[in-house]
């Protein structure tokens, strides 16, 4: 017959296991609940989007030595004016944000000149984590390009940060190159050392077909 100390260790990875479940079937359930939208964010968001930075920010300390050291609100309320802001939410609470730009020569070089859209600094709500947001920022991204005729969806991360790149990577993403650079002049100061560059290519007969 067991032990009670052979017992007490069954025990616990019972109730590991059950957790495991629990959690697994909640954010299964969640997934269902939850009716994504996403939208261009407004300047009454802003408030909102500072919350989800934070947010960002308090995470990456706790997986990295490098983190973001906060943005202009003049850079938010541009791009919210441009329409190139975009925020996911489910009916009032927002889960998480992106930007998009259409030009990078600073980073990509010769390459900015193909069709592309670059998504920078997604944040998420960490109370939301585990919903496959990344997955719907892609369809997204996939169906923008479609219908805008775009080949490429481009982003860019801390070369050190060899799981986010794996991350990506798993996601569809393609690293192209890791380069090497000081700050640079006109974006936000944690833009130094090495940056990681990634890609996603559409089929070109994909987009003609969508923007016929």
């Amino acid at each position: 017959f067991f032990s009670d100390k052979i017992l007490l260790i069954i025990n616990h990875i019972l109730q590991a296991s059950k957790r495991q479940f629990l959690n697994c079937q909640l954010i299964k359930i969640t997934k269902k609940l939850l009716q994504m939208t996403i939208d261009t964010a407004k300047r009454n968001d802003i408030k909102q989007i500072y919350k989800l930075y934070e947010m960002a920010t308090v995470y990456q300390k706790t997986v990295s030595d490098k983190q973001w050291e906060g943005f202009e609100q003049t850079l938010i309320e541009r791009e919210i004016e441009e329409c190139r802001l975009w925020k996911i939410c489910d009916y009032s609470q927002m889960l998480c944000v992106f930007s998009i730009n259409f030009s990078d020569e600073q980073f990509w070089g010769e390459k900015d000149k193909q069709p592309s859209i670059y998504i920078h600094r997604i944040a998420l709500n960490t109370n939301f984590k585990g919903l496959s947001i990344m997955t719907k920022i892609i369809e997204w991204a996939k169906k923008y390009c479609q219908e805008n005729g775009k080949q490429f969806i481009r982003m860019d991360t801390w070369g050190e940060n060899d799981k986010l790149i794996n991350y990506y990577k798993k996601c569809g993403f393609n690293h192209l190159n890791t380069i090497d650079l000081d700050y640079s002049k006109g974006l936000p100061s944690h833009y130094k050392g090495k940056l990681a560059l990634l890609e996603m290519s559409l089929d070109e007969t994909e987009i003609s077909n969508r923007i016929a």
